[in-house]
Formats: C-alpha cells, structure tokens, sequence
C-alpha cells in the first residue's frame, strides 16, 4: 500500500468554538485513536484531498507537531450542502498489529455477459477488511471475465492473500445484470431495487446450474 505523509498540528482546545474557528480558517478537526492516547489535531483542508478524493486506500504517515504516527483513514464526515470536510477520524496501526480498513474495489476483465449485452452493476465500491499494514493493499481487484448475464460475486466468492473480509459473506459485490434491469435502476428510488432484482436473477441462475448438475 502507498504512503501519504500530512503535516499537522496538535489542538490547544476543543469543543465547539474551537471547531468552528478551524473551518472558519479551511482547517479539518481530526482525531487519532488507537495508540496511547487518543489526539485531537488538525490541518489544512486541502491537506487531505488526495487521501480523501482518490480511488485508492493509503497507509498515512500522520506528523503531529513533529511527532510521526502511522495511521489509516477510518471515518469522514462531509456538510450536507457544500461537502466541505467536516471532521477525520485515523486509526494508528503497528506493524505487528492487524487492523480494520476499507479499501477500494476496481473491476478488472471483459465479462462475457457484458458482452452479450448485459450491464455492470457494482454494488460495493468498498470492503472492509482486516490485516497486517504490510498486506494491505491499495485497491481490491475484481475479475469479472466469467460473469455472464444473471451472474455476480459474493462476498464468499472473493480472496485475497493474508486479508479477512469483514463484509457479510452474502453480499452482493458486483453483478452482470439484463438491460431491463439496468433501465429498471435508472428510475426513481430504482437503484435499491434494481440491486435487489440482480440479486433474485444470480440466485435464479445459480439455482437453474444446480438443478442441471444433478
């Protein structure tokens, strides 16, 4: 996994008055928990920004005040109407230590259902998992080549080397779904039950191999 170091600054004070005059001068309130105490600081807002708006996961070097902390992102919080970073949550990490991350998923192949006229539907662009910072990596790679239409990939269907995945075993990951269904998810409110409606049509097809393997 990369690295991304960020400079920051202890916080003097907390509570709300603090706060608001930290985004009043564009800088993020953050804490870091998990080490030997929890630390409250901050930094630039524009600090963040490629950790935060990349569709990678980063291990990050955290130097507060001078003092370095290995981190790992954990939580942001975004305004409702400007999305300007609210508050960042870190997780110090230790080498010998396993810990708890969500990394990106990137779809890789040429699915033979896409193909044949099918559409992608990803429905987790994350997964939560569990490792050593030295097995993590900066993105989860899914092969979809032998998808067809009807088809998808589990949480239980996926492995990565020396990681756990923490996500339910039954969840949907990404799915090859009938055009039908695709226009179905471009309505209104139409995407929860276009998910759903893949999920039914995998089940079907897994059901229909089962019943022609007996």
């Amino acid at each position: 996994m990369e690295k991304i170091e960020i400079k920051t600054e202890r916080r003097k004070e907390t509570g709300k008055k603090a706060t608001k005059q930290l985004r009043k001068e564009e800088k993020v309130p953050c804490v870091l928990y998990g080490g030997k105490e929890v630390i409250h600081f901050s930094a630039e807002e524009k600090a963040f920004k490629k950790l935060i708006y990349t569709s990678k996961a980063y291990l990050v070097d955290l130097y507060i005040d001078g003092e370095e902390h290995k981190a790992v992102l954990q939580d942001v919080s975004f305004h409702p109407v400007t999305d300007r970073i609210l508050h960042i949550d870190f997780k110090e990490v230790f080498d010998d230590k396993k810990v708890d991350i969500n990394i990106p998923v990137h779809i890789v192949g040429d699915s033979v259902g896409i193909k044949a006229g099918g559409k992608l539907r990803l429905v987790r662009r994350s997964l939560r998992v569990r490792g050593l910072p030295k097995d993590l990596p900066d993105y989860l790679e899914v092969d979809i080549t032998p998808l067809n239409i009807g088809q998808s990939f589990k949480v239980r269907d996926l492995h990565f080397d020396n990681l756990e995945i923490l996500d339910p075993a039954q969840a949907m990951v990404v799915g090859v779904i009938s055009s039908r269904l695709a226009r179905l998810g471009a309505t209104q409110g139409g995407a929860e039950e276009a998910a759903a409606a893949a999920e039914e049509e995998a089940a079907a097809a897994e059901e229909s191999k089962e019943e022609a393997s007996e």
